[in-house]
Formats: structure tokens, C-alpha cells, sequence
């Protein structure tokens, strides 16, 4: 979907871009951060699946990555939301390996599959100073809670290396609240999805009955610590929480209830991407009813339900 500007609010537009705001940490706060995420790693708690092995040590779980983050690939992206990917693209980093197992994952080759080259927090940082040399508007870290620690790392040396442009939290939206309070002062935007508001589809479709409950209790953290997305007098996304929201066949991705969540218990304000782009990737068309894309009634029928809740920021 395409960021509509006739959308913005105003008063949440400002002419002059704030500063990052992992730029105002201390190196000893950064490195208390640091330590405390680490130390997840050693019986991994990274998400909500809670595996227990000890990553530091090369033990790998449900995600299949050891201590150093395996990424598939990195450049400017230009496919995001237009206040994301604004003209010069979005720096995308995209980490192999998931916390997820959605049967219609477009990206299964590196979510289902590790491909990719380890990275070492260094080298890690030296590519988010690349794409920020590149001209990319932000960095976007696409699946990154199985390497929260990972990143946090990265960024540290990053940001003490010339760091300047803001940081995104590109997740499935199955986060845990311990490691997002580890993020606060420290992730500018906040772009999770929100897949499911029924256990029962979240299991059949992601293994993950926890699903609903997890992810609305992340959006809950996520919106306290950013609050509404901000745009500033460009164009560009400098603050906030988007929330993408995938459309499946029959509602199997319960929208009305997400809207209503969304409108009640987050803001009315809350900038929302309802998708349309849904089509039976990976193993999709093996399952009853998830072997065809939607039909322009289902389309409709959740932009309908979107501004019933009372929302107004997403595109018609």
C-alpha cells in the first residue's frame, strides 16, 4: 500500500527532523543495555517461544541462529511505506532465520531456509554506516527479534561511529516485553505486523497460539515508547508506530477485531498499512482457504471495518 500525504495529521508534522533517539544514550547506558540483552542469549528468552539454549555458546532453537546474526541481504529498499522508503530508499537489513512459521511467508527462503553470512557486531555496524553513505533515509531492520541482542550491538558501534539517521524495527510482531524495554531511547520507529486476533488461526497458520495476546501487549509497549508516527515537513517518517496489517481469505486475519484493538486500546491516530498484496507463497496452497489471493469484497470489507473503529490514517 502507498502512504496517501493527504492522510498526515498536521499537528503531528513538524519542518525540522529531530535527532535519533539513540543518540542521546551514554556509552554507559548503551553498554548496561548491552549486557542485560547478552545475557538473554545464554538461555535465550529473545522471544516469546523462551527456547532456553545457550546462543552465546553456538546452540541454536526455534529460530536456528547461534550467537551471530546470519543476514540474507542489505541495500536501499524502495517498497516500503512512501514516508519509509521517502526518495533514496529505506536501508534495509534483512536477517535470515525467524521466530515465526507463517505457511505463506514470501520471504521463506530466508526465513524457513538460513541463507545468508554471519555477522559479527563490527560488520554489522559497518553495514548500517553503508546504507546511511548510500543516502538511505533510516535503517530498517527486517526480522530482527530472534537477533534483538544482535542489533543492539550493532547499532551501539554504529551510532559511535557516525550513526545518524533513525532506526526501524521492521517485526513480525511477536516480541516480548523485556526485550522492547531494552529498545526504548534506542528504536525510533516501531513497524510491526499485526497478523492474527484469533489463537486458533495463529497457531494453524504460524504455529504461534500465543500469538494475539503477545502481539497486542508488544503494541501496547511499542506505542508507549514512541507514541503516534510523526512526519516531518519532507515527507519522512521521524518518530512513531506503523502497524502493517496482512488481509487474508475468509478473515483469517480477524481485522475487525485488530481495528477495534487499534482504535480503543492504542489511538484513533495510529498510522495502519491494511495490505492487500496477500498471495499463497510457501505453503499457502496446501491449506483449505488460503490457496487464493482476496477478492476485492474481502479488500473493502476491512478498509470498511478500519474506519468503522474510528481510524483514519491508512490508504483508501
Amino acid at each position: 500500500m502507498i502512504f496517501n500525504k493527504s492522510n498526515t495529521i498536521p499537528s503531528l508534522m513538524g519542518s525540522k527532523p529531530p535527532s535519533p533517539d539513540y543518540l542521546s544514550m551514554t556509552n554507559d547506558e548503551f553498554e548496561d543495555r548491552i549486557g542485560a540483552s547478552i545475557d538473554i542469549l545464554r538461555a535465550c528468552k529473545a522471544c516469546p517461544r523462551r527456547c532456553g539454549v545457550d546462543r552465546i555458546d553456538g546452540m541454536t532453537g526455534y529460530c536456528r541462529i547461534g550467537r551471530d546474526p546470519v543476514i540474507a541481504s542489505y541495500g536501499p529498499h524502495y517498497g516500503e511505506e512512501a514516508p519509509i522508503s521517502g526518495w533514496k530508499g529505506s536501508g534495509t537489513i534483512f536477517y535470515s532465520g525467524c521466530n515465526l512459521k507463517c505457511a505463506f511467508c514470501q520471504n521463506y527462503n530466508i526465513s524457513q531456509d538460513i541463507s545468508g553470512t554471519p555477522f559479527g557486531p563490527q560488520d554489522h555496524s559497518r553495514i548500517m554506516i553503508s546504507l546511511q553513505d548510500m543516502g538511505c533515509h533510516n535503517i530498517n531492520l527486517v526480522s530482527p527479534t530472534h537477533v534483538m541482542p544482535q542489533v543492539l550491538e550493532a547499532i551501539y558501534h554504529a551510532a559511535r561511529n557516525g550513526l545518524r539517521v533513525p532506526i526501524v524495527y521492521n517485526s513480525g510482531g511477536y516480541d516480548p516485553i523485556e526485550a522492547l524495554r531494552l529498545l526504548e531511547g534506542i528504536v525510533d520507529i516501531y513497524m510491526p505486523d499485526m497478523k492474527y486476533s484469533s489463537a486458533e488461526q495463529a497457531s494453524r497458520l504460524s504455529d504461534a497460539s500465543d500469538y494475539p495476546d503477545v502481539n497486542r501487549r508488544a503494541m501496547l509497549e511499542m506505542h508507549r515508547q514512541v507514541g503516534d508516527m510523526m512526519i516531518d515537513g519532507m515527507g519522512l517518517a521521524t518518530r512513531g508506530l506503523l502497524v502493517r496489517h496482512l488481509i487474508l481469505p475468509e478473515d483469517a486475519s480477524g481485522t475487525q477485531d485488530t481495528m477495534r484493538f487499534l482504535a480503543d486500546s492504542i489511538s484513533i491516530d495510529t498510522y495502519v498499512n491494511i495490505m492487500d498484496q496477500y498471495r499463497p507463497s510457501f505453503m499457502a496452497s496446501f491449506i483449505e482457504g488460503m490457496d487464493r489471493r482476496i477478492t476485492n469484497d474481502e479488500y473493502e470489507r476491512a478498509l470498511r471495518w478500519a474506519k468503522e473503529a474510528g481510524l483514519h490514517r491508512f490508504d483508501v
